[in-house]
């Protein structure tokens, strides 16, 4: 028997608003640990309340991007109904049940639970390459920028693009001591840098929509939010590109020992060979891109964004749960 065909007709997990169940779950669960200065204890039960979710979804999917696949020593993780194969459709998937941990431990902005899934077969595996130099942006800039060339040349030609002035343009980068000598950069060029400390999904993504206030990601992060983000931008029609940057001694020796090629940029199109892509992130706590989780003495409240390839939607859906009794 062969798998589901996809279809535009689809089914509200996958038009998101079933998926969302996932992301919501996990963001309420990681909410309890905000500002309580573990981020273990809080990462840790975002990827119970995620993985149970997941598991009651109709699918068969495999998580091959994100910690949860990382921990497993025999290779992918398993998920959904994948016991009866050929029933269910076939995904890969990726994760991050609390995007932005540092966000999350100290009570500050910006945390989300993220997922994506695409058709199985069709996402980039890094393997063991867990950090990536990236550069996102939005659709009039896809195919244009040389992600090789020097800042200048980039916030020029983005300048031209954008039919914005550089000192107007604003870039998203993560605070981080890589970083250095590329936020001087931008400066010298003379755009504006928004710096966070982790987050760099929502920074993707809002590179990725025209008039966000953010006009471009550039920098280091980890290789699972490059993945993800190439997921979302790919449905939206943004740009984003990807090469494997370790940084980590363990990690470079692991790329090394791959023959992993560390020089070349992936496309959008690499990272994500199908624009059938289903995307969703639920804010943990408020920040650049949606409202956290906020809770009253009946009701916890989410804002998700859903983003599906085939509808060719973005949708933002705020949704009042009521707590259980007790």
């Amino acid at each position: 028997m062969t798998h589901l065909p996809f279809s535009n007709d689809l089914p509200p997990l996958l038009s998101g608003f079933g998926l969302r169940a996932v992301t919501e779950a996990a963001a309420r669960a990681a909410f309890d640990w905000i500002s309580r200065g573990d981020r273990v204890q809080g990462d840790a039960a975002a990827r119970v309340a995620m993985l149970a979710q997941l598991a009651r979804q109709p699918i068969d999917g495999t998580i091959i991007v994100g910690d949860i696949a990382q921990d497993q020593t025999n290779g992918p993780f398993p998920i959904g109904n994948n016991e009866e194969p050929g029933i269910f459709p076939q995904f890969d998937i990726a994760v991050d049940p609390t995007e932005g941990t540092s966000y999350l431990q100290q009570g500050l902005t910006n945390a989300m639970a993220v997922i994506a899934l695409v058709p199985r077969g069709t996402m980039f595996d890094p393997g063991s390459a867990f950090h990536m130099e990236k550069f996102a942006g939005p659709p009039v800039l896809k195919g244009k920028i040389d992600p090789t060339a020097p800042v200048a040349a980039k916030l020029e030609a983005m300048s031209r693009l954008l039919d914005k002035p550089i000192a107007e343009m604003t870039i998203y980068v993560l605070e981080k001591p890589r970083h250095r000598e590329l936020v001087e950069q931008i400066h010298l060029a003379g755009a504006r840098v928004a710096l966070y400390p982790a987050g760099d999904v929502a920074g993707g993504i809002m590179a990725a929509i025209p008039d966000s206030g953010i006009d471009a990601m550039m920098g280091t992060g980890g290789t699972p939010e490059g993945i993800l983000c190439a997921c979302a931008i790919r449905a939206m029609g943004g740009e984003f590109m990807g090469r494997l940057a370790p940084q980590l001694a363990t990690e470079k020796l692991a790329v090394e020992r791959s023959g992993t090629d560390t020089t070349r940029w992936l496309m959008t199109e690499e990272l994500v060979k199908s624009d059938r892509v289903f995307f969703c992130a639920t804010g943990i706590s408020t920040g650049l891109m949606l409202t956290g989780v906020e809770r009253t003495k009946d009701y916890e409240t989410t804002q998700t964004l859903m983003v599906s390839g085939p509808l060719g939607e973005r949708q933002i859906l705020t949704t009042h749960h009521r707590r259980n009794a007790g």
